[in-house]
């Protein structure tokens, strides 16, 4: 392998690259109190991988898309998505056919904020229910609805997210345990990460109506604290949650969620070797990342840049840690939303997002991308 000038940060005894973006690719405030850590050359990026994965030739599946934030599977292999902008749901086959599903009652989009994560009830085959999260007048919230063809009445479960212009979190995915996580921003309010009666800066675990999953650290619905703004969720095979985080002006984040750990913001960006937080697993420099949707697959995290505009392959070790992270098609498709894992295992979908105001959009984006796994 060929090593350039850049440089990577080594934490918790994994590779870390320096590289990262304050929310989805802005600058940042002041930076916190602790970062640090040893530093020897990062990879050159490449196409090819180190994961056990390789990945094939992307073609585009759907174009004309609003910001796509947010990619959920419906059995039988459609997918919904999220339009961040419009406050649209749509379908789309695996065939490229996009529909409209219908508008989002009550979504305020303004910045980051709109219409942000979605997810499919495990056991949507007897309760056809789905979830959506987002911005509302006063909020961002957390919402379901019943669909089978047409939308149902949306009903609240999770409310009081605080909400702003940058930092509202988004993602929903339901974990291996059936239950409901839900990724929060701080809002640009530093001191509600650390806050644990806050729902802001924190990744929640609830059930499907919402209320604070049995076994939550704290009797809440708070899982885990002390994060800046989470816009991925991923489960390995052994049910071991990993998340990416936009750090502010130095460091992106890749971190091993465990229950009632606190990451350390705004105490801490990146490595601080510092108690009571718990260090990332790698970390990235702002230019270079801004990792927003997360997926696992054939071996390896892959995480969508939007900043680095690329897609990162980190190969995992199968103990909890992660190798030496590998960039995917850099600046080939613009700025990198969600990615995620196909029902059938055989490839990624990857929305882009060059219309969020801070691209350079072009023909036919905003778009799908499916990336065959080898």
């Amino acid at each position: 392998m060929t090593f350039l000038g850049k440089r990577v940060i080594l934490a918790a005894g994994a590779a870390a690259v320096l590289l990262a973006g304050c929310s989805d690719g802005g600058s940042g405030q002041a930076g916190p109190s602790g970062t640090g850590g040893a530093r020897t050359p990062a990879p050159v990026p490449s196409s090819g991988a180190t994961g056990t994965a390789r990945l094939g030739q992307p073609r585009t599946l759907a174009t004309g898309l609003e910001v796509p934030w947010a990619v959920a599977f419906l059995p039988g292999g459609d997918a919904l998505v999220t339009e961040r902008d419009s406050g649209d749901l749509v379908r789309v086959t695996p065939q490229g056919q996009v529909s409209r599903v219908g508008r989002v009652p009550g979504v305020q989009p303004g910045g980051e904020a709109g219409l942000l994560g979605v997810a499919v009830s495990p056991r949507y085959e007897q309760d056809r229910t789905i979830y959506l999260y987002y911005t509302a007048a006063e909020d961002n919230r957390v919402v379901r609805a019943r669909y089978d063809g047409e939308l149902g009445q949306f009903r609240p479960i999770v409310t009081g997210i605080p909400k702003a212009g940058n930092h509202d979190g988004g993602r929903l995915a339901f974990g291996p345990d059936g239950y409901l996580y839900v990724s929060t921003g701080e809002a640009g309010q530093v001191e509600l990460a650390q806050n644990r009666e806050s729902l802001g800066g924190k990744i929640l675990r609830v059930t499907g109506d919402g209320r604070p999953a049995p076994g939550n650290p704290f009797g809440t619905r708070v899982w885990s604290y002390g994060h800046r703004n989470v816009q991925g969720l991923a489960w390995d095979q052994e049910r071991r949650l990993f998340a990416t985080e936009f750090g502010q002006n130095t460091f992106d984040e890749i971190n091993r969620i465990e229950r009632g750990r606190n990451y350390g913001w705004p105490e801490v960006e990146g490595v601080g070797n510092r108690r009571p937080f718990t260090d990332p697993l790698l970390t990235w420099s702002t230019a270079e990342a801004s990792p927003s949707g997360l997926a696992i697959a054939g071996g390896s995290l892959w995480a969508a840049a939007l900043r680095g505009e690329r897609l990162w392959q980190v190969p995992l070790d199968g103990k909890g840690g992660v190798g030496r992270p590998v960039a995917h098609f850099d600046g080939r498709y613009g700025r990198l939303r969600a990615v995620v894992a196909a029902p059938d295992g055989r490839s990624l979908w990857v929305t882009t997002s060059n219309h969020d105001g801070r691209g350079d959009p072009r023909e036919g984006d905003d778009r799908i991308l499916v990336i065959p796994l080898r």
